[in-house]
């Protein structure tokens, strides 16, 4: 799916479950759609300012925080940066692969993996409230080069 399907995804999404995505909510989640790969808060303040020029670090952390509660967006951990989902409508942890040379991702999306990662969890008796799984390498485009 591309970013305008994505969008009028979340659109959709916020209207039949209630959810306000406020004109700089959207507006932070284009962003993330538009970037080349992971995206820093920072980043996304900076671009905001130029389009709002009294746009604040709290503005976009809490249009991040939105994005994130609702899976629209991803966080990749080890590098403080987002990433968007391309399928917002399907709850869902994130399996990242990440390439240590041009720093492409790629999300896995493998219901069973997170449910295996789960099950370890409870087996352990320890609960589980997200998951985020990043493994890093190098992708086949550096690989061929």
């Amino acid at each position: 799916m591309d970013s305008i399907g994505v969008v009028k995804e979340v659109e959709t999404h916020c209207q039949t479950q209630g959810l306000r995505l406020t004109p700089t909510r959207k507006r932070v989640l284009e962003l993330v759609l538009a970037a080349d790969g992971p995206v820093k808060a920072y980043d996304l303040l900076d671009q905001l300012k130029s389009e709002q020029p009294k746009a604040a670090p709290p503005t976009v952390y809490r249009a991040l925080e939105f994005l994130l509660e609702n899976h629209f967006i991803h966080r990749l951990e080890s590098l403080n940066a987002f990433v968007s989902c391309f399928h917002p409508n399907d709850q869902h942890q994130g399996q990242f692969l990440i390439c240590e040379q041009c720093e492409a991702v790629t999300e896995v999306h493998d219901h069973s993996i997170e449910d295996r990662l789960r099950d370890a969890a409870l087996e352990h008796a320890f609960e589980p409230h997200r998951q985020v799984l990043e493994i890093y390498g190098i992708c086949r485009s550096c690989r061929s080069c």
